[in-house]
């Protein structure tokens, strides 16, 4: 069976630092934008706690996870 391709934790990581340090400040004291940033960061943080949840159930299944950096990047 081949293995489950999944998003690189990397990605959600590099989003969430995005967000935090350099979105977050650039709205500045924008309620609705604040709130707006905050959410897609919870979204994000749920997002990547499901993924390591789906993780689990693929190994205890016996599954291998392939991490993908790239749609783009060559299948052997």
């Amino acid at each position: 069976m081949e293995p489950t391709p999944l998003p690189s934790h990397i990605h959600y990581e590099l989003l969430l630092q995005l967000l935090e340090r350099k979105t977050a400040s650039a709205v500045g004291h924008q309620p609705l934008l604040q709130d707006q940033v905050q959410e897609l960061i919870v979204t994000l943080r749920k997002a990547l706690a499901q993924q390591k949840q789906l993780e689990e159930s693929l190994q205890r299944a016996n599954q291998s996870i392939d991490y993908c950096w790239s749609l783009n990047y060559p299948r052997p």
